[in-house]
């Protein structure tokens, strides 16, 4: 087995660990939202406002599947529309002030968890965890989370919405 087959393996095994703890944590705070959904107001949250299109991009997912996510979201007060703050002329989609509360309830609760399972690792364990996450959400594009942030860092500004 080749050292990516191993690393992809653990990634995998690590995974369904952080779905779990995902899980569990939107469930305690939001039963209504999906994770899908969930993930949907995570975005919004760390981008700003966004178009449906780049939304859709983002989630890897067609339009039309974005926008009934957005209109869940809508009905449910966890999102908005507004004017494209750049054009006057689109419509762009933004985290409401409910479902800004929701995302960091939620990221409180996955925090609180993680960190739980954190403490249980050897110290020594520790660093280069940190390194390797790090290096492997840059990766993926994921932007960084922090606690002291008590928001997702917003990644590249609003230039969704242009």
């Amino acid at each position: 087995m080749s050292d990516a087959d191993e690393l992809t393996d653990a990634v995998l095994t690590a995974s369904r660990l952080l779905v779990a703890v995902s899980a569990r944590s939107l469930a305690a705070v939001e039963e209504t939202l999906t994770l899908p959904q969930f993930r949907m107001l995570v975005l919004l949250e760390s981008r700003g406002p966004m178009k449906l299109t780049a939304l859709a991009d983002l989630l890897e997912v067609n339009p039309s599947t974005a926008k009934r996510m957005i209109d869940r979201l809508i009905t449910s007060g966890m999102a908005e529309r507004e004017q494209n703050p750049a054009t006057k002329r689109e419509v762009v989609v933004v985290a409401s002030h409910e479902g800004r509360r929701v995302v960091g309830q939620v990221m409180a609760r996955r925090r609180a968890e993680i960190g739980t399972i954190v403490a249980r690792m050897p110290k020594h364990l520790r660093h280069g965890l940190v390194e390797a996450l790090t290096a492997f959400a840059e990766a993926g594009g994921e932007p960084r989370w922090s606690a002291r942030d008590e928001a997702p860092e917003r990644a590249g500004g609003n230039a969704e919405v242009d």
